[in-house]
């Protein structure tokens, strides 16, 4: 039986690979803060789908609690298929206050650092054993300028990139997955409007996962659910900085209003 280690698992994106995955017939290690809810959700997909279901409480700002995670990575008696990091919070908060710099470094921590703990964690673990999948979940954002938000998965983004060289021929794939906007509780959590958001942006979590999942099963490097998107990203990849500028302004107008 497969295992997949699910960072964040227990709301938005990560719930719902951790649901999928259970439903395919995955073995999960959930990994997330909230002890109890952690554990409501493993009793839940345990009952419905009769898998194994790990938990380990940690915080990913702090380098104790990533490094035992990294020991379960690495634990050749129990091997892990896939990795999914998906930990992160919406960074609501501007690049020039001072009293915002201690978020900005629990950020990088959780979505910077940590990913680069686990994914070489991942990697070592996985290359000794000739197979096995890492997927780092980035955003649309890192095309565009949002704060240090839209930095640090555009960072994401590009380490997942050069990690992908590093494991080439080796057998472990590593994918930066790059959702839009996805319905779930991480706007609200950041204190992010999304009301005036057209329909547009917005992503199926059904078809994020399914999509994503697919990619990387395909050794694609980078995935980005949806045509809609993939048809914006081909215009940030291509059109003018100029525009992109434009665009990230009356953007990150619009979700303060």
């Amino acid at each position: 039986m497969a295992t997949a280690l699910v960072t964040g698992g227990t709301s938005g994106i990560g719930k719902g690979f951790a649901t999928t995955l259970a439903q395919r017939g995955y073995d999960l290690v959930l990994v997330a803060r909230d002890a109890d809810r952690m554990t409501q959700l493993a009793d839940d997909l345990v009952g419905r789908h009769g898998v194994t279901v790990e938990c380990l409480s940690a915080d990913l700002s702090d380098r104790a609690d990533v490094q035992r995670v990294c020991d379960r990575i690495e634990d050749a008696a129990r091997p892990i298929d896939m990795v999914i990091n998906n930990a992160g919070f919406g960074l609501h908060a501007k690049l020039l206050d001072p009293d915002a710099l201690d978020l900005q470094h629990r950020a990088m921590n959780v979505m910077c650092f940590a990913v680069l703990m686990l994914s070489g964690a991942a990697g070592r673990a996985m290359k000794n054993r000739g197979e096995g999948t890492i997927i780092n979940v980035s955003s649309t954002s890192a095309w565009i300028m949002s704060g240090n938000y839209s930095a640090i998965k555009a960072w994401v983004l590009t380490y997942t990139e050069a990690l992908a060289l590093e494991l080439r021929d080796t057998g472990v794939s590593a994918t930066a997955l790059c959702p839009g906007w996805v319905r779930t509780e991480f706007h609200q959590r950041a204190g992010i409007s999304s009301d005036n958001l057209p329909a547009v942006v917005w992503v199926d979590m059904d078809t994020l996962i399914s999509e994503g999942l697919q990619d990387a099963a395909d050794g694609k490097v980078v995935s980005i659910p949806s045509l809609k998107w993939k048809a914006a990203i081909l215009v940030a990849r291509h059109g003018p900085r100029g525009f992109i500028r434009w665009f990230s302004k009356k953007l990150s107008t619009s979700r303060h209003k």
